[in-house]
């Protein structure tokens, strides 16, 4: 989507403010899941929508973002550091189905869970030397693919609606 720089910035505003207020709702809501730790990755329909509509660059920037602010203002170090660790593996596979595959919006978010749970496996044996970690990691693959198909099905529904949207105010 072409838009002049100042629209840009405020667009990439308003998601930036839209992924932290699901990283909040989130948190907030305790779901009952037989894996703990689980989130649904609300912020991800946001970084898949923006991927979409604006492209990597803006959707890594919001990305990183989030997590550095949602890590400073709600979290400690360590959980900083595996959701850093998370969104990055999750980015890079996401960037790689949307660009070489062509992804739509359920496979990226799909490809993003599962490498998001991976990274943070990686996390917790390099930064915790907790090397049993990985045996946990078939359960997250389960998990990360659930909830990357209801985020990706979520993104999808919404893409359309924001690009008619987008369109129409420029």
């Amino acid at each position: 989507m072409k838009t002049n720089k100042a629209k840009q910035v405020a667009y990439m505003a308003v998601f930036l403010a839209l992924a932290l207020i699901f990283s909040y709702v989130e948190a907030l809501l305790p779901l009952p899941f037989v894996v703990p730790g689980m989130k649904l990755g609300l912020p991800n329909i946001v970084i898949v929508v923006v991927l979409y509509l604006f492209g990597p660059v803006p959707a890594l920037v919001i990305n990183i973002l989030r997590v550095l602010l949602v890590g400073l203002l709600f979290t400690n170090v360590y959980s900083l550091a595996f959701s850093l660790f998370g969104a990055a593996f999750s980015f890079a596979a996401m960037w790689t189905v949307w660009k070489v595959f062509h992804g739509s919006p359920i496979l990226v978010s799909v490809f993003g869970g599962l490498f998001h749970n991976t990274g943070q496996i990686v996390a917790a044996i390099l930064i915790l030397q907790v090397f049993d970690a990985a045996y946990y990691l078939p359960v997250l693959l389960v998990a990360g693919f659930v909830t990357g198909f209801v985020i990706g099905l979520l993104a999808g529904l919404i893409l359309p609606r924001l690009e008619v949207l987008l369109n129409s105010r420029r």
